[in-house]
């Protein structure tokens, strides 16, 4: 179960200090879990899932905000065909 600090850290490219403030626990209690000393709890992998999930959303957000602006320039370049 220690390895999940591992992937889960280098998956988000988070530190494991970053992890820990993400969810609010000390950093020593995240080197815990990554040595194997404490388990990880239940509550803290569904945390990990959040993140994850929330990392897919911002980067779908950046990329609608990308397509959202160069439909804009295309608009502005050629022109709004469907408002004339």
């Amino acid at each position: 179960m220690s390895n999940i600090i591992k992937e889960i850290t280098k998956e988000l490219g988070l530190t494991q200090k970053q992890l820990a403030e993400h969810i609010g626990v000390k950093e020593d209690t995240v080197s815990q879990w990554a040595r194997g000393i404490n388990p990880v709890p239940k509550w803290a992998l569904k945390m990990f899932d959040l993140l994850k999930k929330e990392q897919k959303y911002q980067s779908l957000e950046a990329d609608l905000d990308k397509m959202a602006s160069i439909v804009s320039d295309l608009k502005s370049v050629y022109g709004d065909k469907n408002n004339q």
